[in-house]
């Protein structure tokens, strides 16, 4: 009777042990996967208007390039962030916000008191304003001058509010375009008088288009603009992730030698 039992003993002692070996490789296995989704980077996904260059715009290989693209890049690796382009329509390109659709927008979107009550922004990092292109044989010599023209403009851009200012919201005389490059281009065609849109976009066209025959108007009532990037309201936790990188970038150079490759100076 002992060998039986001592045998009965040996052979539960080692289902135990097997058993409890089991066990740790199954709860060491849980362990590290729990560890590798915790410690996962979160992608967070980019919405812009790939349309307004030399901000955003697509090259020949289908990338989402410019300065934008370079500052979101750099700001997002100083911040220990990743994160996804997508080429976005600037109609409806805040609404990717509070649906979740996106987390957050680069797209030259400048900071106003009308878009702070609908989102929220990152500290500027650039600073614009508009200006105004004609046709070299205008007459046109300043913004008031505007008032019995027919202006293009960007929809839902500053310069589309400007101008409803000054001729008034549903003044048929304000032609909206689903960018500012075919609001120049309806420019050059003669469908408009000018165009009111931002300074680095206006620029831009006009030195890559030097038969254009347009001329830029810097008009001094024109306010400073800022540009942030746009987040759901009260996504306060990106916010100081992408106020961080901002800061790093500005104090480390990065920042100078991007505007330099854009903008030469």
């Amino acid at each position: 009777m002992r060998y039986v039992t001592e045998s009965a003993n040996h052979s539960m002692q080692r289902d135990h042990n097997m058993f409890s070996k089991k066990n740790i490789i199954l709860l060491l296995a849980s362990a590290t996967l729990l560890s590798t989704q915790a410690h996962a980077a979160k992608v967070y996904q980019v919405a812009t208007d790939a349309a307004y260059a030399p901000f955003e715009s697509v090259n020949e290989k289908k990338e989402i390039v410019g300065f934008d693209m370079d500052v979101i890049k750099a700001v997002a690796s100083k911040a220990g962030i990743e994160v996804k382009l997508h080429n976005t329509p600037w109609e409806g390109i805040f609404a990717t916000l509070s649906s979740g659709d996106r987390d957050l927008v680069a797209s030259a979107v400048t900071i106003t008191p009308e878009r702070k009550q609908s989102m929220d922004f990152s500290d500027p990092y650039f600073e614009a304003k508009q200006l105004i292109a004609v046709s070299k044989k205008s007459s046109i010599t300043n913004f008031t001058a505007l008032k019995d023209k027919k202006v293009g403009v960007q929809t839902g851009t500053t310069g589309d509010e400007i101008v409803q200012k000054l001729l008034g919201k549903t003044n048929p005389n304000i032609k909206r375009f689903e960018s500012t490059p075919l609001a120049i281009k309806e420019l050059q065609n003669g469908g408009v008088d000018a165009v009111v849109a931002d300074n680095g976009v206006v620029i831009n066209f006009i030195a890559n288009n030097k038969s254009s025959s347009l001329k830029i108007i810097d008009d001094a009532t024109f306010a400073k603009e800022y540009y942030g990037f746009a987040v759901k309201k009260g996504n306060k936790e990106l916010i100081e992730k992408l106020n961080k990188g901002i800061a790093a970038i500005k104090a480390d150079g990065t920042y100078d030698k991007i505007h330099k490759k854009y903008f030469g100076n």
